[in-house]
């Protein structure tokens, strides 16, 4: 097994600063085109058909990443780190929230609500108070610190940019399919218990970054309440981040992270921008440190 050299991943997090590549070049974005163009394969079938055709279509689109992102594997590690790039989105994330934070700090409350739609959530936002904009926006940067920063880095540093890619197009499957409505249900089941695995230890690793930043701010919050969100790892980044800011993070009807917290605002959200980057440096440290003996077939 070969994890990727560490100059590998400091190349990648420097070109991040700069941010995404275009569209048309992009890889994830090629994978979301092709995810949800399988949709109109699966209506009219009966639910174990979609279920059988819908883990076929996420274990060929697995078996073919982790292809190419091995074949990546190969080359030198300056290239390895462009193309480990595309996989992790951490300047993306922080501006996506700044952007809401800026339109909730200019009363824009219409503004915001597209913004955080159009960046950060697939929820309904029409009907949003200020205060459940801030929260959602702080819950999503929480948990997108563990999907689209950690996992990519923490996968690639133990397995190579096979790992990194098979994450990210399972990632990406559960983003497309992983919906419990009348059309999804079933399709993306696999895809979404296969993301459930995959993020295991990223969204732990995320939730003790996070706690480290705050000063060890939230821990208590963290405890009772990580097993409070339907996803078995969402939770922990969200709830570690609720307790670090002091804050309560809601969504109507699915759960309720820190009660006892405050009502966010644009202010805590700018506070969970500053503990997200923090948070996420700490972790890109964790993933720098030298591999197990197993895990280092070449020099890191």
């Amino acid at each position: 097994m070969r994890g990727a050299p560490r100059r590998a991943l400091l190349l990648a997090l420097a070109l991040d600063t700069l941010g995404e590549p275009p569209a048309p070049a992009h890889p994830v974005v090629w994978m979301g085109h092709l995810l949800r163009r399988a949709r109109a394969a699966w209506r009219g079938q009966t639910p174990r058909a979609q279920l059988i055709e819908g883990g076929l279509g996420w274990a060929a689109g697995v078996t073919l990443s982790a292809a190419l992102g091995a074949a990546c594997g190969r080359l030198p590690w300056w290239a390895q780190g462009v193309a480990l790039k595309p996989l992790l989105a951490r300047m993306a994330l922080l501006r996506a929230g700044a952007e809401v934070a800026a339109a909730l700090e200019a009363g824009n409350l219409p503004e915001a609500r597209r913004l955080l739609s159009w960046h950060l959530v697939s929820r309904d936002t029409a009907d949003l108070t200020a205060s459940e904009v801030a929260g959602a926006a702080i819950a999503s940067l929480a948990e997108n610190l563990s999907d689209s920063v950690v996992a990519p880095l923490l996968h690639a540093r133990l397995g190579g940019l096979g790992w990194a890619a098979a994450y990210r197009f399972t990632n990406t499957a559960d983003a497309s399919w992983g919906y419990r409505t009348p059309a999804l249900e079933w399709p993306g089941r696999v895809a979404a218990r296969a993301d459930d695995l995959l993020n295991l230890a990223p969204a732990r690793l995320s939730a003790a970054c996070l706690l480290l930043a705050a000063g060890g701010r939230g821990w208590r919050v963290w405890r009772a309440d990580a097993r409070r969100t339907p996803s078995p790892n969402g939770g922990h980044p969200m709830s570690a981040a609720a307790g670090a800011l002091g804050v309560r993070l809601e969504k109507r009807g699915v759960y309720t992270l820190n009660a006892a917290g405050r009502d966010p605002d644009a202010g805590d959200l700018r506070a969970a921008l500053t503990l997200v980057s923090r948070a996420a440096l700490l972790a890109a440290l964790v993933c720098l440190l030298p591999l197990p003996t197993r895990f280092r077939t070449v020099r890191a």
